[in-house]
């Protein structure tokens, strides 16, 4: 606001600008829908791998499990991709991604719960870009939320944390952001599937659910937006799918 109309303006009339000011961003935050209880998320290393602690169970997370089911031909990839670029520079690769995608869904989750966050570094401000574009283009089609950050688990078997619980497009949904260097296809980030029906399944189980929609938005730094969905007999074919991995993780450690 200009500073002289702003001093030509009585105390009344500035505290009713920012009233409407902070109305308006009110009612841009997605409702939050508080009808599910989330544990709180307490986590704990055992032998290098992440588990949760849920009351007295102490249960692998989603990506142990992956990670330790992970197949030989993934393995090689990611050994000849190494061996390409060299071990400094992979190494380099990953933390600065790691990094990007750890502030992007800080913002997010602010975002989300109307508190705002600024990160004014290099990587921050990358950042909030990609956060926004997610915004626009993915959380305009949220119209409420159950939970950020969510913890869920499977009793005995698994836990992991999703990004967001709520309604897409009109459905009950599970939803994960993701950061990628660069676009991807469909047929390459099948584990990203397989871990959104493992969520489906852990919220279903323990809250009576019916989750209908597994959502994966994601953004390069180059601001390139992408949506993936997965709903019907292909969510179906993913919880089937990450039982396998589930069974596999079990026998490899019994």
């Amino acid at each position: 606001m200009d500073t002289n109309k702003q001093q030509m303006m009585s105390d009344e009339d500035i505290k009713e600008y920012h009233d409407i000011e902070k109305n308006m961003r009110k009612k841009e935050l997605i409702k939050h829908n508080k009808k599910f209880v989330y544990p709180g998320t307490v986590r704990e290393s055992i032998n290098g791998k992440r588990h949760y602690v849920i009351g007295e169970s102490k249960l692998p997370s989603v990506t142990t499990i992956l990670q330790a089911t992970m197949s030989e031909e993934k393995r090689e990839s990611l050994r000849r991709w190494m061996e390409r670029v060299g071990k400094k520079e992979a190494e380099l690769v990953k933390d600065r991604a790691a990094s990007r995608g750890t502030t992007m869904h800080k913002i997010l989750e602010h975002k989300i719960l109307g508190t705002g966050h600024a990160d004014l570094t290099d990587t921050g401000q990358q950042a909030m870009k990609m956060a926004d574009m997610i915004a626009d283009r993915g959380l305009s089609k949220v119209s409420e939320f159950y939970g950020t950050e969510v913890t869920l688990h499977y009793p005995d078997l698994y836990a992991g944390q999703t990004d967001l619980s709520g309604i897409f497009d009109g459905k009950d949904s599970i939803i994960d952001f993701k950061q990628t260097n660069k676009p991807k296809q469909r047929e390459w980030i099948d584990d990203y599937f397989i871990q959104l029906a493992a969520y489906c399944m852990a919220h279903d189980f323990v809250y009576g659910t019916y989750i209908e929609k597994g959502v994966v938005m994601m953004c390069s730094p180059d601001l390139f937006y992408q949506e993936f969905i997965i709903e019907g007999e292909e969510l179906k074919d993913y919880k089937y799918k990450w039982l396998q991995r589930v069974d596999q993780y079990y026998a490899q450690n019994s």
